[in-house]
């Protein structure tokens, strides 16, 4: 297979996981969410936390809607560009996939509809579980999906037989050595996500003037949310690397842009390089002594292993992981930093009067989204040169199809998928900047439908169940 066709299906599986990604990510926070939304309005029976929820519902089902079609175009690549990968190892992948379907998808889409159109079908009770159910359904799919993906970076419980895989040990597959790190870290990238998704849509709407109770209420609660996932996500982090280091100590190398180890000399923290993958060393280097051993050896002196001790062609680019992996750890830091400075304005009360730090929430929306592409850029490029690690290369996994026929597809890939997510985005945006609004002034059944909004996107939806006399309404 030619070099460049190779590279052209590289970047379409990247490009077209690079969409799906975010669908899923948002669905899981706001799942949840909307679960705490439900159950908070049934023991306060406040409907500020009704308004909430409806408002979220209709994100809600517009993530899940483009996850779902993102998500089934790329399990067909799997047959389509990567044969090899699907005759070699599909034994384990395959059911994995097809548990999460079984036990997740069936899950969500059977509560879905209960969830979206039962409001005035069923009783308070049943559609809370309805909605549990849903928010259950997507962390279960979470399971199963790093489950599979887990397994590729740390594959044990099989055999090899006849040049293909063999499943043995099915927990041992499932609950392989980097699979609690992998879940835990998605599911609280996830929450970040959503949290900083709804905080700075609250930020934008007091920037604006709009200052009402359920603006409050969402501020309040995705900064809590903030506040106390952030720092555990980091802590998180350091164990999901140094699990890394045990059993991928390339990719870490890369990460840290280290070359080679001085006898007797502890392992910096580069914190600004340009990693020259041709030249094997790093310019404009910026590090800070010993400080490396400490983070990633909890020791002073010990060393981690340098990318001069392996291979060429086991190397994976570290120029592109050092960087993808700093934008990860920079945005965290901010997110820790923007719960410390919430937690500050609540001291002073001012988490709703001032301006810098609304202005500085509104900005740090799109950076869960940001940083999990980041994360994921470095987990998966930095297995490189292995598609399953220490199994199967990636150059072994793909269909051989020519430059033309990959060319042909990744353009059609690029312009279809900037329509159809382009515009089911700016549908996002437009439902965001209208936020929440009180639902007792309005009339309709539990799924009505703006005329005007159809015209702009098909999924343009109001959910109005009825509502009990409105309570007085408190912030947190």
């Amino acid at each position: 297979m030619p070099e460049l066709a190779f590279d052209l299906a590289r970047i379409q599986f990247g490009f077209t996981i690079s969409f799906h990604i975010i669908f899923p990510a948002i669905t899981i926070g706001l799942a949840s969410y909307l679960a705490v939304l439900e159950a908070r309005w049934l023991m306060t029976k406040q409907t500020i936390f009704l308004d909430l929820y409806h408002f979220w519902v209709k994100i809600f089902a517009l993530c899940f809607g483009m996850g779902v079609v993102s998500g089934l175009v790329m399990a067909y690549q799997f047959g389509t560009n990567w044969a090899g990968f699907s005759t070699f190892a599909g034994s384990v992948t395959g059911p994995l996939l097809a548990y999460e379907v079984l036990t997740a998808f069936f899950l969500e889409a059977g509560f879905l509809g209960v969830m979206l159109f039962g409001w005035n079908r069923v009783g308070p009770g049943l559609h809370f579980g309805a909605t549990i159910m849903v928010a259950v359904g997507t962390l279960i799919s979470t399971t199963w999906i790093l489950a599979s993906n887990s397994w590729m970076h740390t594959p044990q419980g099989i055999e090899i037989i006849n040049g293909k895989v063999v499943p043995v040990d099915w927990l041992a597959i499932i609950f392989n050595p980097s699979f609690p790190y992998r879940l835990v870290h998605m599911v609280l990238a996830a929450y970040l996500t959503t949290a900083l998704l709804v905080a700075s849509s609250a930020a934008w709407q007091l920037l604006k003037g709009n200052n009402n109770a359920a603006i409050r209420k969402m501020l309040s609660m995705g900064l809590w949310m903030i506040l106390l996932v952030a720092p555990i996500q980091a802590v998180v982090g350091d164990f999901h690397g140094l699990n890394t280091l045990e059993y991928q100590p390339t990719k870490i190398a890369a990460i840290e842009g280290h070359w080679e180890n001085p006898p007797g000399e502890a392992t910096p923290l580069i914190l600004f390089a340009w990693p020259d993958m041709e030249q094997e060393k790093n310019h404009f280097e910026l590090a800070i002594p010993k400080l490396g051993s400490l983070i990633l050896r909890h020791s002073w002196t010990e060393q981690i292993p340098a990318l001069k001790e392996f291979a060429v062609e086991d190397r994976p680019n570290a120029t592109v992981v050092f960087w993808t992996f700093r934008v990860m750890v920079g945005l965290g830091m901010l997110m820790i930093v923007l719960g410390a400075f919430s937690l500050w304005a609540r001291w002073k009360n001012q988490l709703y009067e001032n301006k810098l730090f609304l202005r500085f929430a509104l900005v740090m929306g799109p950076a869960g989204v940001i940083a999990i592409l980041a994360g994921w850029f470095t987990t998966e490029i930095g297995r490189q040169p292995w598609v399953i690690y220490g199994l199967m290369r990636t150059a072994d996994a793909v269909t051989p199809h020519s430059v033309t026929e990959m060319g042909i597809s990744l353009g059609l890939f690029v312009v279809i998928y900037l329509a159809v997510f382009g515009a089911g985005a700016i549908y996002m945006l437009r439902l965001i900047k209208i936020g929440p609004k009180p639902k007792e002034a309005m009339q309709g059944d539990a799924f009505s439908v703006n005329k005007g909004e159809v015209e702009d996107f098909i999924i343009a939806a109001e959910f109005h169940p009825p509502h009990p006399t409105p309570s007085e309404r408190k912030d947190d």
